[in-house]
């Protein structure tokens, strides 16, 4: 196919790498082209499934009993509880939440040392939400060409009934975006109905509304902006890359010199690469940059300018890949091999075998090469960190005790000369049922065990009532004789038991005495 029959587009790019703009510059709107290609559609899914389960988890039921919320997903504040399914996490179990972000954190260093950037490009809020405003935008202002006429346009009823649709599409996407984050926190479908008839608390319509301009703004209004100034990934990430990583790649190796006449070029004698100019690639891009700039900043490696310009090499009758995901190491071979070890400017036609292929000296990606030391290492703790969260997870005791021992007295001597100890015990039952369970004293021979409030229990243990999911305090005095303090040891332990159950927990303390410490 000739290469006039590929459209030329009038693309500029607004981030480019060779004009950068002050800091302070004002913006310069960027229309992003729709793409269409493999990972485009992979965008798509993506961007389906990340927003269902953003949207829909708060709606899942779990049934935990008659004691217990039965919402999937859930974080009590008022209560200081994490539900998530069959899993509940109390305040004192912080470490699981505390081990899930280490793993997010070194999963984030993992996926940017394989694939680059991917989180950014793929599944990062930001980029989802500016996918979903960008839909929203084509489908009532049209596609590229349009909404740059559009904006060029002078205002008329047709241009200000579409910039007033679209947003306040985007406001009722973002207010649907607050309210979907407010339903986490509390029984969905009672929050919903108490924010519509105005009874829900005022820091639910305060968080609905901070959420909803801040998706608004950062969505619809800044998109770029934010990952270029606000994000501080696209600094650190170059500490996390190295020459084995993948990114988004112009292989210039085979591109240039890039021609929009290849024919009279060759007729020339003149060498001529594959890239013909069409600027297809930097008129899809999201973040307005050039790839054939090279490595940017700004690049989020959403590798849309793949498709793009795999779909101009099909017309071309070419191979794919002008720009693909590459490696530091394959790039530089390949240039070794279009440069003579750089001796000379790029020659295309060193690139090629007589047939007109690719040259077998070509270096190309394989799947092997992401397993390296490095992502090995990574992956490695990623994994430890998971492995051992989840023994905790199946180890955790769901009957604990907690002993605090009275500060002022320490202890008091009764009439009779005995010496009584006041002491604060927390029972925690972290299961969503009512339980019985047993309190007593070992390790304190004569001991006698008091609670405030219960009249009848042996003196040594009682059974106590335990409520589902709650912490029982009980304020528990325990005395001994007069004879036997001279002689006895002064640490003993209170234990709780569930004698049905069978889980047990113990918690130590210090009986004092005159003269003891």
């Amino acid at each position: 196919m000739e290469r006039s029959a590929v459209e030329r587009l009038e693309a500029e790019a607004v981030n480019s790498a060779k004009s950068r703009q002050p800091l302070y510059a004002p913006r310069k709107k960027i229309f992003p082209k729709r793409a269409s290609g493999s990972f485009r559609r992979f965008k798509w899914l993506v961007m389906v499934v990340t927003l269902g389960i953003y949207y829909l988890t708060p709606w899942l039921r779990w049934d935990r009993g008659p004691h217990a919320p039965d919402q999937a997903v859930l974080l009590d504040l008022a209560n200081r509880r994490f539900y998530f399914f069959m899993i509940e996490i109390w305040p004192q179990e912080f470490f699981f939440v505390a081990g899930l972000l280490v793993m997010a954190g070194i999963g984030l260093f993992l996926i940017t040392s394989t694939v680059g950037r991917a989180w950014c490009g793929y599944t990062c809020p930001q980029t989802v939400w500016v996918d979903l405003f960008l839909v929203i935008e084509r489908a009532i202002e049209g596609d590229r060409n349009a909404r740059i006429k559009l904006e060029a346009a002078p205002w008329s009823f047709a241009k200000l009934w579409k910039r007033i649709t679209k947003h306040l599409v985007w406001i009722l996407i973002a207010v649907a975006t607050g309210g979907a984050w407010v339903f986490y926190f509390a029984d969905a479908p009672s929050l919903l109905r108490d924010l519509f008839t105005l009874e829900a608390a005022p820091v639910a319509y305060i968080t609905v509304a901070l959420l909803t301009v801040t998706t608004y703004v950062f969505g619809g209004l800044m998109r770029e902006q934010v990952c270029t100034y606000m994000c501080p990934w696209p600094r650190i990430q170059a500490a996390m890359l190295d020459e084995n990583s993948l990114t988004v790649t112009y292989n210039d190796w085979r591109g240039e010199p890039r021609s929009r006449h290849a024919k009279k070029t060759a007729a020339a004698g003149e060498s001529v690469g594959d890239c013909v100019d069409c600027n297809a690639c930097v008129a899809v891009c999201p973040m307005g940059i050039d790839i054939r700039d090279g490595q940017q900043l700004e690049c989020i490696t959403c590798a849309l300018c793949i498709d793009a310009c795999d779909s101009v090499m099909d017309k071309l009758g070419k191979e794919r890949g002008l720009i693909s995901y590459a490696t530091l190491n394959d790039y530089q071979a390949n240039m070794a091999v279009a440069t003579g070890n750089g001796t000379h400017a790029i020659d295309p036609a060193k690139v090629r075998a007589p047939s007109g292929k690719l040259s077998d000296r070509i270096a190309h990606f394989h799947l092997r090469k992401l397993f390296r030391p490095r992502t090995l290492a990574y992956f490695g703790v990623w994994s430890l960190v998971g492995i051992g969260l989840f023994y905790a997870l199946l180890i955790r005791d769901r009957l604990e005790i907690s002993v605090l021992h009275d500060r002022n007295p320490q202890f008091v001597t009764l009439s009779d000369g005995s010496i009584r100890n006041g002491y604060t015990v927390k029972l925690s039952n972290m299961i969503p049922e009512p339980r019985t369970v047993t309190l007593r004293v070992e390790g304190l021979r004569r001991a006698t065990m008091t609670i405030s409030g219960m009249t009848e229990h042996a003196p040594d243990s009682a059974e106590v009532e335990l409520a589902p999911d709650r912490v029982k305090t009980l304020k528990v005095f325990v005395a001994l004789p007069k004879y036997a303090t001279a002689v006895e040891a002064m640490s003993f332990r209170f234990v709780v038991e569930d004698p049905d159950g069978g889980e047990t927990a113990q918690g130590n303390a210090k009986f004092q005495v005159p003269g003891r410490r």
